[in-house]
């Protein structure tokens, strides 16, 4: 028996032998309403948390499951190629933009003190978070430091074909294999940056109350990775560290390069004050950084992204502005003055804090109290026009469910490394769903001549 036949049927319409359309978009839309195959094989998936990067087995499989049951979906989300090459692109058209001296002196207008020191550092895992409209790829978000990146290159090592369709878009195993290769050179590639041929030494992963974190278990995955490469690591809280004015120490020992898990974006907590000062006298190289941060994850830079005056004003190439204005959603900063228009429009509008994350204090505009939106009115909010994300139906239980998604593209220096989905329900990711959580994304292929790839 393969793991084929030990997997959920899936739902009639494929069942029934039902042609792909031969436009990408379309047939990941058919796949999405009617492959609700279990894709997950378990086994596989023990093996990469366990035994791989030398199989020192920190993470355990079935104690991931006990304590998170939804982190993981068992089926895989599909996305159209020219869904996935249109995201590529917007990535590109943003970091042509975050390259330009006008846009870089407006953003960093509004950035805190340490945003304003510049590292040689470029930041690991930038998150550009995407959902599916009608008019195809639309920009949620970006994010600076987006957790998941290896435990969804881990969930893309077990997956398995459920049916014939599916069994041609499955990705090679060695593309899989490589995933892990590229993020630790990744991380070299910070070090060498910052240090030249000088040797990595030792890593500090670092987050508050680390091991309180729901993605504790990724921290424990990425120091074996770095520990397996000959890189020492550690996994600590801000306040662990400690600053002699040449050394960044944690515990009694030297740290060379720490991987920022904080949502302390601009180090300003005092438990943060050593990695504050160390940051700013160039003694540690910390990946992602503030001015990361603010070039490309306050909430107010999607306002200059969709100022289309502004952006020709600034010398934006036409078909980066088209780009641009047709894959981020129209977004307008909340302030006391436009706040009755908001109100009355409130319905067709997304409204997130300038400097949040997380989904926190973010709110779908026709679920708002009066209340609510009256502290939102007195500033720090952005308004985004709202988008609704697709879906993707899927067997809960023997139940037919159809779970919202979204897409996170991990970039490192304006490269897509992965695409993975999370799936949920409710107004925002939550990994509180059945049948929720981390799912991969498989590329389904153009097969139509000369077809439109916007």
């Amino acid at each position: 028996m393969t793991a084929m036949d030990t997997l959920s049927p899936p739902l009639p319409l494929l069942a029934h032998g039902a042609a792909l359309p031969a436009d990408c978009r379309e047939a990941a839309a058919v796949l999405n309403r009617g492959c609700a195959c279990r894709s997950v094989d378990h086994e596989a998936l023990r093996h990469a948390l366990e035994g791989g990067n030398g199989g020192r087995g920190n993470v355990s499989h079935a104690d991931l499951l006990a304590t998170r049951p939804h982190l993981f979906s068992d089926t895989t989300v599909f996305v159209g190629e020219a869904h996935l090459q249109r995201m590529a692109d917007l990535v590109a058209a943003v970091e042509r933009v975050v390259a330009l001296p006008a846009y870089r002196a407006r953003v960093l207008a509004w950035a805190p003190a340490s945003a304003r020191h510049t590292p040689r550092a470029a930041s690991v895992f930038f998150g550009y978070d995407f959902h599916l409209g009608a008019a195809g790829p639309q920009l949620i978000e970006i994010n600076t430091n987006a957790g998941g990146g290896l435990l969804a290159a881990y969930l893309l090592k077990a997956q398995r074909a459920c049916c014939v369709p599916v069994a041609d878009m499955m990705p090679a195993p060695d593309a899989v294999d490589a995933l892990e290769a590229a993020f630790l050179a990744m991380f070299r590639e910070e070090w060498r940056l910052a240090r030249g041929a000088a040797p990595l030494t030792r890593i500090a992963i670092v987050d508050e109350a680390p091991q309180a974190q729901y993605l504790a278990p990724e921290f424990e995955l990425f120091r074996e990775l770095f520990e397996t490469a000959g890189i020492a690591a550690l996994i600590a809280d801000p306040s662990e560290f400690s600053f002699d004015g040449e050394r960044l120490s944690c515990r009694g020992q030297a740290v060379d390069l720490v991987y920022n898990r904080l949502t302390d974006f601009a180090l300003d907590a005092p438990s943060s004050a050593a990695l504050r000062a160390a940051y700013l006298a160039d003694a540690v190289v910390l990946t992602p950084h503030p001015q990361a941060h603010a070039l490309y994850a306050d909430k107010r830079n999607l306002v200059a992204l969709t100022d289309a005056a502004w952006l020709t004003e600034i010398g934006v190439d036409a078909a980066t502005r088209e780009l641009l204005l047709g894959t981020i959603p129209r977004t307008e900063e909340v302030l006391p003055e436009t706040a009755d228009t908001f109100w009355a429009t409130r319905k067709q509008w997304f409204f997130k804090p300038a400097a949040g994350f997380g989904s926190k204090a973010a709110y779908r505009g026709e679920k708002l109290t009066r209340r609510v939106f009256e502290e939102i009115a007195r500033g720090g909010y952005i308004a985004q026009a709202l988008v609704l994300p697709s879906e993707r139906r899927l067997l809960v239980d023997g139940v037919e469910q159809d779970l919202k998604l979204d897409l996170r593209n991990y970039v490192y220096r304006g490269v897509v490394q992965l695409v993975s989905a999370r799936l949920y329900q409710g107004q925002t990711t939550n990994f509180r769903t059945p049948g929720g959580g981390f799912a991969s994304v498989f590329s389904v292929p153009c097969r139509g001549e000369g077809e439109d790839r916007t």
